[in-house]
């Protein structure tokens, strides 16, 4: 199986359509209901059973099938298979805030600068409009949540802060503050998503803090000088009261993007456990507080690898109450590194804000069950309430980027001469979730089977949907049933590949 753990530095299948039969005598097939063994895609024949009808919408690895609707059958009496789902929609976990990408400065000028009118409008309607009440055809995927930079990243087309002066100046008062290099391009995308989708969720972290505020004087490595805690704090403040007299609230704040990680060609900065929460405890926190504003912090922002980081931060006690949850990345360790922090502080939500797909492992059939299952799965079985990929959007020639990662791949490619979009496997990835959990849903209970058949359930709080992802990573169809309230239906899934069941119990 594949690993996407080192950014920084097709094989044609049977064509198998997902084939789902509700059965309805003591354990028996009825021949005249159940559809043949490999039938054609879309060949379904409508079961006989009496609960609740289903949907599957499935994606293969071999690109046959793409997030494509089966209308299937209906939930009956069937005997269960040896490899079985359940889904208990009364254990109930984290509820979700929603998925979604970061809306960096590379993709906001391409879909600002590098598509016409129509075909931008095409694109955000596609990517946070929501698709009708069953997740028909014709809808958006859906987008809940969005991630900004805070000044320039790698994937910025120059390097900048918000409050940039030259060498050897400084400006503690924050006189020279502006948002102005966000008004081109990253704004009036911004604005438009949330026109479209209004209850976007947008979180927001810095690169680096301003050169003059770090020990070096350089946007590229180097730490923040202790002397400077407290106006670095007021700089990520002017920030979320900016963009809110733009009509773009920040519901939450990190510190810092990867704070152990210092890399030697675009911004960042190193942050210590110690320092971080001697900002928020002592000047960030209660300076939020003080103002009566609403934004949360959220802590680490950097690998599963590292556990101790973030709980050597929470174990402060002047800082721990004034953090609200811990963001995690994927490109070192496992998602199960989530349940270690959250286990620890059950108080403190776990969100997932980065992982990006690139060049490095571009096969559909390994890839896409990768992502599905520790990036989606994962992290929300590890209580994520939130999956943030990287780039929204990136151009044919996996830019535009000055410096860091020269081969990582957006949600969707943009072809910067024609406006074209590619929808790559991160979108379908997301699409399986986004289309169908809406904000505020909860994760719901559902046998997985870690690396043959894994599993997540959500359930949707305004008309009690389900929602039940499952990928099968294996070379092989896997044949299971699923069960819920009682009934069963029969499914066999493709090989590498994945599926969002959906059905809404009787009341």
């Amino acid at each position: 199986m594949p690993s996407l753990q080192h950014r920084r530095t097709r094989s044609r299948l049977p064509g198998l359509a997902i084939v789902f039969a509700a059965l309805t005598g003591c354990g028996s097939i009825d021949e005249a209901t159940a559809p043949a063994t490999t039938p054609s895609a879309g060949g379904q024949v409508p079961s006989r059973g009496d609960g609740p009808l289903v949907d599957a919408w499935v994606t293969t690895g071999d690109r046959t099938r793409l997030l494509a609707r089966e209308r299937l059958g209906a939930f009956g009496n069937v005997d269960a298979l040896a490899t079985q789902i359940e889904v208990d929609a009364s254990q109930r976990f984290q509820k979700m805030a929603g998925f979604g990408a970061s809306l960096t400065d590379a993709s906001a000028w391409l879909i600002n600068q590098r598509m016409s009118a129509a075909q931008r409008e095409a694109l955000l309607q596609e990517l946070f409009g929501r698709a009708n009440a069953e997740g028909g055809e014709g809808g958006g995927l859906g987008f809940d949540f969005t991630r900004l930079t805070i000044g320039a990243s790698d994937f910025s087309r120059t390097h900048y802060s918000l409050d940039d002066r030259p060498a050897g100046q400084t400006d503690p008062k924050l006189q020279y503050f502006s948002i102005e290099p966000n008004r081109a391009d990253l704004l009036p995308v911004l604005k438009r998503a949330l026109a479209i989708n209004p209850r976007l969720n947008v979180m927001a972290s810095p690169w680096s803090a301003p050169g003059w505020m770090k020990q070096n004087d350089s946007l590229i490595q180097g730490a923040l000088r202790t002397d400077m805690q407290g106006v670095f704090a007021d700089y990520l403040i002017r920030y979320v009261q900016a963009y809110a007299a733009e009509g773009v609230p920040i519901f939450a704040l990190t510190l810092q993007n990867e704070p152990h990680f210092e890399p030697p060609d675009y911004p960042g900065m190193y942050l210590s456990p110690s320092a971080r929460a001697s900002v928020v405890g002592l000047h960030l926190g209660p300076k939020l507080q003080q103002l009566g504003l609403k934004t949360q912090i959220i802590e680490w922002d950097h690998n599963w690898d590292d556990t101790n980081a973030p709980l050597t931060m929470l174990a402060d006690p002047v800082a721990r109450p004034y953090v609200s949850g811990v963001g995690w990345h994927c490109y070192a360790g496992e998602a199960k590194a989530q349940s270690v922090v959250r286990n620890a502080h059950p108080d403190k939500d776990m969100w997932f804000t980065e992982c990006s797909g690139g060049e490095w492992k571009t096969r559909w059939s390994e890839t896409l069950p990768w992502l599905v299952r520790n990036v989606l799965i994962g992290s929300t079985r590890h209580w994520s309430r939130g999956v943030l990929m990287w780039n929204l959007a990136l151009d044919e020639k996996f830019g535009p980027h000055l410096g860091g990662c020269k081969d990582c791949r957006g949600v969707v490619t943009i072809d910067s001469r024609t406006g074209e979009v590619t929808r790559n496997m991160e979108y379908y990835m997301l699409g399986h979730a986004s289309r169908f959990v809406r904000q505020g849903a909860e994760r719901i209970a559902s046998t997985t089977l870690p690396g043959t058949l894994d599993t997540v359930a959500f359930r949707n709080v305004d008309d009690g949907s389900i929602a039940l992802i499952v990928c099968n990573s294996t070379p092989g169809e896997q044949r299971f049933t699923v069960q819920a309230d009682g009934r069963r239906i029969a499914a066999v899934l493709p090989r590498e590949s994945v599926a969002t069941f959906t059905w809404t119990p009787a009341k």
